[in-house]
């Protein structure tokens, strides 16, 4: 097989690997034009076309999704031999691309970029915070980070933090107003601040548990967001009773009372965070550099996941929900 040859289905494999010639060029370094003729080039090669392709989206033809499914598998091994060879002698460098829940932003990385940066000048981090669901190996990124029950299938997971616990808080002076809730059948009669899952659009139910009894519970009120620089605020002010993760902002708030938490002896503890990357790489020297470093095992600690709960343990990952 000649280069351009081998070229142009890499190139076809990336596009029906992101369904976006845009984000495509963006993982090949590639404008979209360029892109866009190579594509073309194959499919006059072959004589048939392999991908169909509207103002808003592109999908294979089903001659494109079998040739996909043949090579697709090939591609993978061989980035994963060069980067296994490479990797047993190369030192930390390249470019990792990281998709974040916002809140690991904040709390795990933010605090340790400068640390990072001067141990490893040679990698650069690309950081992209996105509170909705990815498929981080499609799209192009090393790794990601989400709650431990929203991990994508066939992912090797890395527990980062502890559990962590849902609150149910409002302001004093909502509750003042209407009362506190005691079980969650009490919801019905007050405004909820809203989740909206970025992506999918969904709203998030609420679960409660108590004894073995869980209950769910899909909010309603004047206020609806996929961000948590709107949804605490909304609570602050007294616009309805929030349900979330015990984030640096709402520990702050129940702190000095601007929150009171209701609904204690319902609400459960979910899985905390965990780094997910895909089974069918190879772990890059600078991904495994980014690992240690957020679990400050690059400063000689030797966390145990049992004891600290906040471990380098590995663990297959659930379906995605």
């Amino acid at each position: 097989m000649r280069g351009s040859e081998f070229a142009e289905l890499k190139a076809f494999a990336a596009v029906v690997d992101r369904a976006s010639f845009a984000r495509a060029a963006d993982h090949l370094g590639l404008s979209r034009s360029a892109l866009s003729q190579i594509v073309r080039q194959l499919e006059a090669r072959l004589g048939v076309r392999l991908l169909n392709r509207t103002t808003r989206s592109v999908s294979p033809t089903e001659p494109g999704r079998r040739l996909h499914e043949r090579i697709a598998p090939m591609l993978r091994e061989m980035d994963d031999a060069v980067a296994q060879a490479v990797g047993t002698t190369a030192r930390t460098a390249g470019t990792l691309r990281i998709n974040t829940l916002g809140m690991a932003a904040r709390k795990l990385i933010a605090p340790r970029l400068g640390r990072f940066a001067q141990a490893h000048p040679d990698v650069v981090l690309d950081i992209v915070i996105d509170d909705g669901l990815r498929d981080i190996a499609g799209e192009g990124f090393d790794a990601g980070i989400r709650v431990g029950g929203r991990l994508q299938k066939d992912m090797i997971a890395v527990r980062l933090t502890p559990d962590v616990e849902l609150l149910a808080v409002a302001s004093p002076e909502y509750l003042a107003r209407h009362g506190e809730p005691k079980v969650p059948a009490d919801l019905q009669q007050h405004a909820c601040i809203g989740w909206r899952f970025p992506g999918s659009g969904k709203i998030a139910s609420w679960e409660f548990r108590r004894k073995g009894k869980s209950v769910e519970f899909v909010p309603e009120g004047k206020v609806l967001s996929n961000h948590q620089d709107i949804v605490v605020p909304a609570a602050l002010q007294g616009l309805g009773i929030l349900y979330a993760y015990n984030d640096d902002g709402i520990a702050e708030a129940l702190q000095d009372g601007r929150l009171k938490r209701v609904l204690a002896d319902w609400s459960p503890t979910v899985p905390g965070l965990f780094l997910y990357y895909s089974s069918r790489r190879y772990l890059l020297p600078a991904l495994r550099a980014f690992i240690d470093c957020l679990l400050d095992r690059d400063l000689g600690q030797d966390w145990d996941i049992q004891k600290q709960g906040a471990g380098a343990g590995t663990k297959r990952a659930g379906t995605k929900r």
